[in-house]
């Protein structure tokens, strides 16, 4: 390039406003999106060091405990069940681990990337998994190390029961680790009552922030067993040991993204300020409206009632129509994006996202006005105006249970 050319213009010089109703990012609140213009701070400046210790206070309400330290880490959800995997399993450890959807699959991975006896208990997706199915294989092994489920697996939108697992786990003396990715701020978390000793999130979803941060909770427990070792971590930079000791008593470990700490502190904020109650039963009720929605387009729901994931609604797509198709036409046409499906949902299902500031009825109502106009034209029939109807019944008649 010759000195002093011109820079060429943007591809992409406006980026137009979109309703993400897909499996995350969410939408993100202007408190928070004002907070992170704040001005930029060390990592260790004093000021910055006392909005930690806020975080953290925030965290353990949003989580529900008051046993646990909870802290932040910097990368993605993913970023806080490597974190986990790595630091709580050493090679030959045995770890029992429920499967049934896409993100199940990726900690059995992780976890065989470490070098542990990796155990994964299968289940149907698109279904809660069994608890005795988890009991059946505690049976054969003496000495298990961790039990891992996700509580909200968004690959099939299935809200997974955790107290039978956790009580199992307890019974065999192994530590409980818990995906909250997705459910961390719009659903109940209680890590105390449910005895879990590795809860990890993202900021991404109902927390209502960008991506880039993974709240966690760590027991007293899991911390010892952390601090007891035999051998180190193999990941220095996601070593949790390390990372607590940064968020308990300041010992510098990494650089830490100072701007999306201040966001994750207004988003905790918006959370609480709301209410947890008022804020789960606010998920519940535009769930509910956007199922009943999908079904008076004629639409068949993926997961069964009971176990419903207020925050990720898969639904199958009908024979012959265009996954793709929809999807783009969504967001050309109308400036919403939904999700795809994931490994054996790929193809089958559309996954919408009503997670944190996406999870709004207007939102909801936007989408099945837009999708009462595209069904038809790629080939499936719908009575216009059925799924608006449906969710606006459901809303003005929905019931907390």
């Amino acid at each position: 390039m010759k000195k002093n050319q011109p820079l060429p213009e943007s591809k992409v010089p406006d980026i137009p406003q979109k309703i993400l109703l897909g499996p995350g990012p969410s939408m993100v609140s202007q408190r928070v999106l004002k907070a992170m213009m704040a001005p930029m701070l060390g990592y260790l400046d004093a000021d910055f060091l006392d909005v930690i210790d806020e975080v953290s206070s925030l965290l353990s309400r949003v989580f529900q405990t008051d046993e646990s330290l909870t802290l932040a880490l910097s990368g993605t959800g993913s970023a806080g069940m490597e974190a986990g995997l790595t630091s709580l399993l050493e090679p030959n450890d045995t770890v029992v681990m429920c499967v049934y959807g896409f993100f199940c699959e990726r900690m059995v991975e992780m976890a065989e990337r470490v070098g542990a006896n990796v155990f994964p208990v299968r289940s149907e997706w698109g279904k809660p998994f069994p608890a005795e199915l988890l009991e059946k294989e505690l049976a054969k092994h003496s000495n298990v190390k961790m039990v891992t489920a996700v509580h909200a697996e968004t690959s099939v939108g299935i809200r997974q029961p955790l107290e039978d697992i956790s009580r199992l786990a307890s019974e065999h003396g192994a530590l409980f680790m818990v995906d909250a990715v997705t459910s961390l701020g719009g659903s109940e978390v209680a890590v105390d009552r449910w005895g879990i000793d590795y809860c990890y999130s993202a900021s991404q979803k109902c927390l209502g922030c960008p991506p880039g941060l993974s709240p966690v909770a760590l027991s007293q427990r899991a911390k010892n067993v952390i601090n007891q070792r035999g051998k180190r971590s193999t990941s220095w930079y996601l070593d949790v040991g390390l990372i607590a000791n940064y968020w308990e008593n300041h010992v510098y470990h990494h650089t830490t993204p100072v701007t999306m700490i201040l966001g994750l502190r207004e988003g905790l904020r918006v959370v609480l300020e709301e209410g947890l109650d008022s804020r789960h039963t606010r998920h519940a009720r535009n769930g509910a409206a956007l199922r009943a929605g999908l079904e008076g387009l004629g639409l068949d729901l993926v997961s069964p009632e009971g176990y419903r994931l207020n925050q990720i609604t898969p639904v199958w797509i009908p024979e012959g129509i265009d996954d793709n198709l929809v999807r783009e036409t969504l967001l050309r046409d109308h400036n919403i994006e939904v999700g795809r499906g994931l490994g054996q949902f790929a193809g089958k299902v559309w996954r919408i996202g009503l997670m944190g500031e996406s999870s709004r009825s207007e939102y909801v109502l936007a989408l099945l006005a837009a999708l009462e106009h595209i069904l038809p034209s790629v080939g499936y029939e719908t009575p216009m105006g059925a799924g608006v109807t449906a969710a606006n019944r459901a809303l003005s008649e929905w019931v907390s249970e």
